[in-house]
């Protein structure tokens, strides 16, 4: 541990007296906000593990630098937390801010400062304790129901492709159609689009068109007036109305009748649209982002889905796999469920035993993102442990991985050469799973998935 100077006798103390670490330090360095202190000039003279984890640098980094080198936050250059205490102003408290980390990513953040004083009374430098807020954050954009791309969790060829062309897709403000199985996030990537568009600061209306009868449908959609059928007591604003200057998500357009899609035409193309029982027509700006889990140009072909919508709908079309073809991000997806459920839950589980890993690794997930996100979500209810085990999983997963036991390749196989070539990899390795990866050219998640497969444990 390198060496911290010697800031004074007070309980927050920080460094080395009569050549002894402080205990103090001690705690310090073990606790999970970061602590940073620093002397008149503003210079690092101490910096916690915490601080280490949360900006990317190393104390070797830090030591002797300036804080605000290392501590890269929004409210340096103007509201200063350290900048306040050292012109005796005020002690500023959880003050939210965010960092850009050694990575070049941005880490949200509370930030409290403090002074450090010698034992007789003079200021000798600041104290500054800060907490990461990435996951309460995250919690909190889900229960506002806003989502950005960093929501969206995977690390697949497909997925990375799509996440690229997500900002460019946004600010396009031309419709989207989002194809993909039930259960693979196609809403997520829809409130993401809006969340990085222009529309940003209207609102986000969606509507599940498949479960709604065409009639309550179009009214739904258009809103009606008092007196325009029996029990219309009062006006109702549609949803296109409620979506002006915003996005409106029509999701499973595909279980929509030729008739109600003739109508939706042509509000879409003409802007306007009359609600039932009104005599005039009204606008509504809108951006449009569709959905469906069905194949629409194969319903165009088969006569269920007008050709003309399809192609107003399908400027610009996103295309999600289902969860079974993008399995490398099965051990990120349990990762990132079991730190949303901790946070929600209260709980302190640390993950998935390796026996259920494997599992999930070979499991279809008909149900997708969402079954997964199930799995774990009942996990907690039986697992009372550190750690959520194979008899805590849900009996219809249980029973289909007895009907399904994890079997070794046949012999000669295409597979059981490359298990032989993994196997050969590890030994050659010492069993080191990050060298072994590299010698064989694959990454750690792709390698730790095959020895799962292979059953190479």
């Amino acid at each position: 541990m390198p060496e911290r100077s010697n800031i004074g006798l007070t309980l927050l103390k920080c460094g080395f007296r009569d050549g002894n670490f402080h205990p103090c330090c001690t705690i310090l360095e073990n606790i999970s906000e970061g602590v940073i202190a620093i002397d008149l000039d503003k210079k690092i003279t101490f910096f916690n593990k915490a601080a280490e984890s949360l900006t990317g640098f190393s104390s070797q980094d830090a030591l002797g630098q300036y804080c605000f080198d290392i501590f890269r936050a929004n409210i340096c250059a103007e509201r200063c937390p350290m900048d306040q205490v050292l012109k005796g102003e005020n002690q500023p408290r959880d003050v939210p801010a965010f960092i850009i980390n050694k990575s070049g990513d941005q880490v949200p953040i509370s930030v409290s400062s403090c002074g450090l004083r010698a034992d007789g009374g003079e200021l000798i430098g600041v104290i500054e304790i800060f907490r990461d807020l990435s996951e309460l954050e995250r919690l909190r954009r889900q229960v506002a129901r806003t989502y950005s791309p960093e929501d969206i969790v995977g690390r697949h060829p497909k997925m990375r492709e799509i996440f690229a062309f997500l900002p460019d897709i946004a600010e396009s403000d031309s419709p989207v159609l989002i194809e993909g199985p039930t259960g693979s996030g196609k809403e997520l990537f829809a409130r993401a689009i809006h969340t990085l568009s222009t529309r940003r600061n209207g609102p986000f209306v969606a509507i599940n068109c498949g479960a709604l009868p065409d009639t309550l449908l179009e009214s739904e959609l258009f809103g009606y007036t008092k007196g325009a059928f029996t029990g219309a007591t009062r006006d109702k604003p549609g949803r296109f109305l409620l979506a002006d200057k915003g996005t409106l998500f029509l999701d499973e357009i595909c279980n929509t009748s030729l008739a109600f899609q003739a109508d939706l035409l042509r509000a879409l193309e003409e802007g306007e649209f009359t609600p039932l029982g009104h005599t005039k027509s009204l606008k509504a700006d809108i951006r449009v982002v569709a959905a469906t889990n069905r194949n629409l140009k194969q319903m165009v072909k088969e006569g269920t889905f007008r050709e003309d919508l399809y192609y107003r709908l399908n400027v610009v079309r996103i295309n999600l796999p289902p969860l079974r073809e993008r399995k490398e991000d099965i051990p990120l997806l349990v990762e990132h469920f079991i730190h949303k459920y901790n946070l929600l839950k209260g709980r302190a589980i640390m993950g998935v035993s390796q026996e259920v890993m494997a599992l999930l690794l070979i499991y279809p997930f008909p149900g997708n993102i969402r079954e997964l996100e199930n799995i774990i979500e009942y996990s907690y209810i039986l697992c009372k442990g550190p750690t959520i085990n194979v008899e805590h999983l849900p009996s219809d997963v249980r029973e289909w991985a007895t009907a399904h036991p994890i079997t070794r390749p046949p012999r000669g196989s295409l597979a059981m050469q490359e298990a032989t070539r993994i196997q050969e990899a590890l030994e050659k390795c010492g069993g080191n799973r990050i060298a072994a990866a590299k010698e064989l050219g694959i990454s750690r998640t792709t390698l730790w998935r095959k020895i799962k497969k292979y059953g190479l444990d």
